[in-house]
């Protein structure tokens, strides 16, 4: 409830809740948001600043063929007169309208430098100058004829156009984006012949449906080009409700270099894509080891784009290599679709294909009629002067009388020739030279072509069938103008539209640029696919420094380490191959060989490409093989098998697999082959059992495999029983005992003491 304070000094001052205040206020800023600056009106696709930035340039006579005019001068009169905002926010909204990469259909036709698809910015506003396209000129036109409502600028001194007469669909054809307050629009260019059959047909069949309409809209048509790879499905799914996206790549091709070698050029890049960035990103997809089958990219453009792809190897598949920048970079990128526009200017709504279209034939029917009224007031005007000069000429040497004998010669005139207060006045207003002209026969042909003009106008204004008749031929004149020319029309297909730009240069503004092809049904790229496959020996320390020194190097051969440390691990593998790395914490991790540092230094220490913390340590470092099974146990002597898949990591954190607590290690890791295990305790007693005892389990703290007093697990090993236990003695001989009954037993007993001979380190190996 609100109060008013009676206090002169607070003469004007309302109390109210703060929630209130604020609510009504902020509902106030969202509306004017919404309606004045973000989203577009549904019949010119502008918002107010473009459509005041055309409507001050018509102003100012810069029409196509007139001289270009300073930008500063241009925003600085937007500014001045209809748009009280910062000029630079003006000069940068005009900025879009000129740049062919920006605008389907560009609205200005700049001179200077008005930025490129690299990203870099246009010059400020006083080097660059502008004017106006015929199609702007096209959305203007009508403005004379009273077409369209005007309203009072911002400071009541001008009258401004609430929407432009727009003989040209410029929402679809340019589209548009914006956020608002809890709404937002995206809508992307479309090719206007296209639209323009739209149209066409949507005038002939009231009622189509929108399957219709996007076969002949087969989707947006971007002034980049590239190739659009939505489903058709999901794209009459977008046009049906006015919400989806659409699947954008980058149009590219394979040059021949001879010899087997060839590389991939990109010749057009995504919509809103800045080339720039592009290559920077696929640049640290290189150096970061993302795309291994990738050797480098170079920029080749001049006037067209021109990205060169350079692959590892002759024996990469090309469709592989682009399905994996795809992936992975903004060669690929998704446009979204959100019709959200003004209706009549006023109300915010989320339209379909065939609304937005029906809008624009309702504003173009309501243009041609008003056009028409407009026209019949001049024609009546004019009939009425004519018909008073041809009474002034029947009468000519009366009506000089007239006017140099009485003192007020029109009410004379008025009253004996039975005029009209307009007739009289043009007769006194004429000119002495015009009488020469005043010839009964002009004048009656004159006011014989004005009426059947009238007739005409008055037939069409009363017929609604005349009405879509003539804004029918109004959009094939607009079609035959902005569209394709007829041998390009229909052209959907990528490798059709190359064909057409190679033999019609330059590419006529109107025909397609955006190709429709199918996106290659690869769902997941294997990594291994992408990684050129090399041997390699794995080289890590006790201390963690893991290398991979290339080809396989003899394992008994002398390696370099830091002072202080030694080696641990040594293995051969290859590139495409996955390390799996078991640490005491019960944690695995997965460390490609492709990602090793090479072999000239010392290596990185693991814990730099794992979360490995510094009181951990690694217990096993062994190459992945899918379909194994593994033996994992902790020092207390608990443990289980795990299938090796399952412990296969998909980030740096790795997977825990064995549960340990606080004071309790993870030991062993061991291939889980043979049918017994044999484990060995620090009190130096054996005890082997059945591997079927073990059970099989993806995470956990597992089961005991062998009952201590005091002490814990050293080691264990699964083996084939009929082979024997093999192990090396104090001297380094190796040994295999194959009288084990006594030894054997059930899993968590005690076991015996390891026989004669058996290793002083309690290791099997």
């Amino acid at each position: 409830m609100s109060t008013t304070f009676p206090d002169d000094d607070m003469q004007g001052v309302v109390a109210e809740p703060l929630a209130r205040a604020l609510g009504d206020r902020y509902l106030t800023y969202a509306l004017s948001t919404i309606m004045h600056r973000a989203l577009p009106d549904v019949r010119d696709g502008l918002k107010p600043v473009h459509r005041r930035i055309l409507f001050a340039m018509r102003n100012l006579n810069l029409s196509p063929g007139s001289k270009f005019l300073k930008s500063a001068k241009i925003s600085g009169d937007t500014m001045g007169d209809y748009h009280p905002h910062g000029d630079q926010a003006i000069y940068d909204a005009m900025v879009r309208l000129a740049q062919d990469f920006s605008a389907r259909y560009p609205l200005v036709e700049g001179q200077g430098n008005f930025g490129n698809i690299d990203g870099d910015n246009a010059a400020a506003g006083r080097y660059t100058e502008a004017r106006l396209t015929e199609v702007a000129e096209a959305m203007l036109d009508g403005l004379d004829e009273e077409a369209v409502d005007f309203q009072p600028n911002y400071d009541g001194r001008k009258d401004e156009p609430v929407v432009l007469p727009a003989a040209f669909p410029n929402l679809l054809a340019n589209g548009a984006s914006g956020i608002a307050v809890g709404m937002a629009t995206s809508i992307p260019p479309h090719n206007a012949g296209e639209l323009a059959e739209a149209l066409l047909h949507l005038i002939r069949h009231p009622n189509a449906r929108t399957e219709t309409l996007a076969e002949m809209i087969p989707g947006p048509d971007f002034p980049t080009g590239g190739v659009l790879v939505e489903p058709q499905n999901s794209i009459l799914e977008a046009y049906k409700t006015g919400r989806g996206g659409f699947r954008l790549r980058a149009a590219h091709e394979v040059e021949d270099l001879g010899r087997g070698t060839w590389q991939i050029v990109v010749t057009e890049i995504p919509y809103q894509v800045q080339k720039s960035k592009l290559i920077e990103r696929i640049a640290e997809l290189i150096n970061a080891r993302k795309i291994p089958i990738l050797a480098d990219v170079r920029d080749e453009s001049t006037e067209d784009v021109r990205l060169v792809l350079e692959p590892k190897s002759r024996s990469v598949d090309p469709g592989l290599l682009m399905e994996t920048l795809f992936k992975n970079s903004d060669l690929e990128v998704r446009v979204p679709l959100n019709m959200n526009v003004l209706i009549d200017g006023r109300t915010p709504k989320v339209c379909g294909l065939a609304e937005v279209l029906r809008a624009f034939l309702d504003h173009r029917r309501e243009v041609l009629i008003r056009r028409a009224q407009h026209r019949l007031a001049k024609i009546a005007h004019r009939l009425e002067v004519v018909e008073g000069y041809i009474t002034a000429f029947l009468n000519l040497d009366r009506v000089i009388e007239i006017i140099r004998t009485e003192d007020e010669p029109k009410p004379v005139m008025m009253a004996e020739f039975r005029l009209t207060d307009v007739q009289a006045e043009a007769i006194l207003n004429m000119r002495l030279r015009s009488l020469r002209r005043l010839e009964e026969m002009e004048l009656r042909q004159e006011r014989d072509a004005l009426l059947v003009e009238q007739a005409e106008l008055q037939e069409l204004t009363a017929d609604e069938k005349r009405q879509w008749d003539r804004v029918e031929d109004e959009i094939r004149a607009m079609r035959d103008k902005f569209g394709a020319p007829r041998k390009l029309r229909g052209i959907k297909i990528a490798e059709d539209i190359a064909d057409a730009r190679k033999a019609n240069a330059p590419y006529p503004m109107g025909a397609r640029r955006t190709g429709l092809a199918e996106a290659p049904l690869i769902e997941d790229v294997p990594m291994e696919a992408l990684i050129e496959r090399e041997p390699v020996t794995v080289v890590c320390s006790a201390q963690g420094w893991i290398r991979a020194m290339k080809g396989h190097v003899a394992l008994d051969s002398e390696l370099k380490y830091k002072d202080g440390d030694k080696g641990r691990f040594v293995f051969h593998a290859q590139t495409t191959d996955k390390l799996l790395a078991f640490a005491t914490n019960g944690r695995f991790y997965t460390i490609g060989a492709d990602r090793l540092p090479g072999g000239r230094g010392m290596g990185e220490p693991v814990r730099l490409m794992v979360d490995l913390a510094n009181d951990d340590d690694l217990v096993a470092l062994f190459i992945h093989r899918p379909g194994e099974r593994l033996l994992v146990a902790s020092t207390a002597g608990d443990g289980f098998i795990v299938p090796e898949n399952e412990v296969v990591a998909q980030t740096r954190g790795g997977r825990q697999v064995l549960n340990v607590k606080p004071g309790i290690k993870a030991a062993i890791c061991q291939p889980a082959t043979g049918d017994h295990v044999a484990v060995v305790g620090e009190n130096r007693k054996l005890l082997i059992f059945p591997l079927a005892e073990l059970p099989e389990m993806t995470r956990g703290k597992g089961v005991r495999l062998q009952k201590y007093k005091d002490g814990g697990l050293s080691d264990a090993l699964c083996f084939a029983i009929e082979d024997g236990l093999t192990w090396k003695d104090p001297a380094g001989r190796t040994r295999t005992e194959r009288e084990l009954a006594e030894y054997q037993g059930k899993r968590a007993s005690a076991g015996r003491m390891a026989p004669r001979g058996f290793p002083r380190d309690n290791r099997f190996t």
